[in-house]
């Protein structure tokens, strides 16, 4: 099992594709979860549109929730890599299980936390009393199941660190099959409209959770998740967190912008900008999908060569990754440009929110190939546990740029709300050629040009 998930052996390519074409699939169908819930949402009777701008302003709330799954996961998984690529199997170990007691323990926190000033926190996220109704049905059921969103979003990246890609892409199927066939049935069967959007959702999670459990505990499993190893250690707390911190940071600012966007959206547009942002930051999931799904496959390949010595691999899994991510990002943005109304139709055909969100979507992903640039410097940053980098630009791209000009242009008369939409733009543009260049010059450039397994055989050879 160890030679099969040794990524110092065969092509870099492969090696990263077989993570990453099953870990874009589980993209796609984690991005269901929330997507299926919104076309079916955009679809209620009489009330489609202030139910879809009450969903949109949970959205911080839910990437709140996330973010501290990633703190943990995305903290935990390279150093977990990194460890088995040393073939140091018994700390790797010892991460896992503390990982999964954070996860547990901030996932209640959280969940308490939330629950006592939700009220106050979805009107400061930009809710009227119009669709503040909608936003407490659904968040209410929601964060009842968000420890078991942390759970199999966060135990999931130590599946797929082992190299066992396909079956992290199972632990999302199962959920979003099950959301597929619940949701139709809660919301309109049940007649409970939002309300049986979230209890479909949180259902899905939870048989998802219990699927990463099963497994990490199972004979199937590399290293197994162990009781023993779950008493938390202070160094090793410390660790995950710093290098987590990145992914946390990352969604903690994208919260921080779609609160933001939803208050000015709501000052000068109304409801129905926070209904055309709902769409766009459902197209953007979709879209960025499979630059995640290679980032995200290409992550345990580079943090496992990196803990193996094997730097020239390292380099290699940079420049495979950062070709296919732009690459692909350049054809999704032509796409975007090309025929933008097809996207909103799929969540709603109401004439207002094509005429609004066309526009929109045309100024939102100006350029959006600029983003792919700041996925592979992150990833890279994270992989090879870089994490004072990697905090940095999570925060420089959304608070320093985006969250002041998000507040900033609309004021500008010949702008107003479409103002708002042209932050992002003008992020991606300052920021990924930041992140990117940065890197290459400090992580990509500053790798040996010698692996230190070639160097440490060499030596072997001469001594005998």
């Amino acid at each position: 099992m160890m030679e099969k998930n040794d990524f110092t052996k065969g092509k870099i390519s492969r090696n990263i594709l077989n993570l990453a074409v099953p870990m874009t699939l589980a993209q796609l169908i984690n991005v269901l979860y929330n997507i299926i819930d919104r076309v079916y949402i955009g679809r209620l009777p009489h009330v489609a549109s202030h139910a879809l701008a009450g969903v949109g302003i949970t959205f911080p709330i839910i990437t709140i929730v996330i973010a501290f799954a990633n703190l943990i996961g995305m903290g935990g998984a390279p150093l977990f890599s990194i460890e088995r690529g040393k073939n140091n199997q018994s700390k790797a170990e010892e991460i896992m299980g503390n990982s999964f007691a954070l996860l547990i323990i901030c996932g209640v926190i959280l969940t308490i936390v939330i629950f006592l000033f939700k009220e106050p926190i979805l009107y400061l996220f930009g809710a009227s009393d119009t669709i503040f109704s909608y936003a407490n049905d659904y968040i209410s059921i929601y964060l009842c199941g968000s420890i078991f969103v942390m759970i199999s979003l966060g135990m999931n990246s130590f599946i797929n660190a082992q190299g066992f890609g396909k079956t992290g892409m199972y632990t999302v199927l199962i959920g979003a099959i099950l959301n597929l066939v619940l949701d139709p049935l809660f919301i309109f069967v049940f007649d409970l409209g939002v309300k049986g959007a979230a209890i479909a959702t949180i259902i899905s999670q939870f048989v998802s959770a219990l699927w990463v459990l099963y497994f990490l505990s199972g004979g199937d499993t590399i290293i197994k998740l162990k009781r023993e190893s779950m008493h938390l250690k202070l160094c090793l707390v410390k660790e995950i967190i710093t290098l987590g911190m990145s992914g946390f940071v990352m969604a903690i600012t994208n919260s921080l912008v779609q609160i933001v966007c939803n208050a000015t959206l709501q000052q000068y547009g109304g409801d129905i900008y926070i209904s055309v942002m709902t769409v766009l930051n459902s197209i953007r999931e979709v879209i960025t999908m499979p630059v995640s799904g290679i980032t995200n496959g290409s992550q345990p390949v580079m943090s496992f060569n990196y803990g193996a010595g094997c730097f020239s691999r390292v380099k290699k899994c940079i420049r495979f990754m950062s070709v296919v991510c732009v690459s692909y990002m350049v054809i999704m943005w032509l796409i975007t440009l090309a025929i933008p109304d097809i996207f909103i139709k799929i969540f709603n055909d109401d004439a207002l929110l094509l005429e609004k969100g066309v526009p929109a979507v045309r100024l939102y992903y100006f350029g959006y190939f600029m983003m792919a640039f700041q996925f592979c410097g992150q990833s890279s940053f994270v992989a090879l546990n870089k994490s004072r980098q990697a905090i940095f630009f999570s925060l420089f791209r959304k608070v320093i740029i985006v969250v002041p000009l998000t507040l900033w242009l609309p004021t500008i008369p010949s702008l107003g709300v479409m103002g708002v939409f042209l932050a992002e733009p003008i992020s991606n543009f300052i920021g990924g050629s930041a992140s990117f260049l940065t890197m290459l010059v400090s992580v990509y450039r500053k790798l040996p040009a010698r692996d230190d397994r070639i160097a440490s055989l060499e030596e072997m050879s001469m001594v005998q």
